[in-house]
């Protein structure tokens, strides 16, 4: 967990820069938007926009950029997987983090397109996931089957998240899913802080 913390805060490091100026452009644009058109304003869902595009750039990091140890290109499923023994740091690092990384775009995904088949979630995470191992492929790294099957547990993973929060705030009020998803944010921040501390 403790190495998990360590390469979040690798990446917050080299990312923020574009992270700021990403934020700073997508808020000002969206608040004028909201001034201009004045469409109906929901704090939460404006909050989880932009923690998606924060999410979004610093995926787009760790998957092009950061540096991974290689063993070449892997075409047979499990092949990977069984390289790392349980409890290393590489497999928190390769299997854990393949898994967990994937699970805010399953959950995000599900989210904005109210997504109540299974079989459309899978599709979006598949897309996304082969799509980054054949970039990787282009730019010199290695193409890992076994990162695409990391992928789409996790995205599912944030799929299931959804459908149970979904089902779990169905009948609560939109002021309350926003005070609850809020509190949720802010307890996550600081977990996020301690643990990086």
């Amino acid at each position: 967990m403790f190495n998990l913390a360590n390469n979040l805060v690798e990446v917050m490091h080299i990312t923020w820069p574009i992270v700021a100026v990403t934020v700073v452009a997508i808020m000002s644009l969206r608040i004028t938007y909201l001034i201009k058109y004045k469409p109906k304003f929901v704090l939460y869902e404006e909050i989880l926009i932009l923690i998606f595009a924060i999410y979004i750039l610093m995926f787009f990091q760790i998957v092009t950029y950061q540096d991974v140890i290689s063993y070449g290109n892997n075409f047979i499923p499990f092949k990977e997987l069984t390289r790392y023994p349980i409890g290393s740091n590489l497999f928190y690092k390769n299997v854990i983090g393949n898994i967990l990384l994937f699970m805010p775009y399953g959950f995000f995904a599900s989210y904005y397109l109210r997504l109540d088949k299974k079989k459309i979630a899978l599709l979006l995470i598949f897309i996304v996931s082969i799509s980054i191992e054949i970039v990787q492929l282009v730019i010199g790294r290695c193409f890992d089957v076994d990162d695409i099957l990391l992928n789409i547990i996790g995205g599912m993973l944030g799929y299931f998240l959804y459908r149970l929060l979904y089902l779990i705030t169905e009948k609560m009020s939109k002021k309350t899913i926003g005070t609850l998803l809020i509190s949720g944010i802010i307890i996550g921040v600081v977990a996020l802080l301690y643990i990086m501390m």
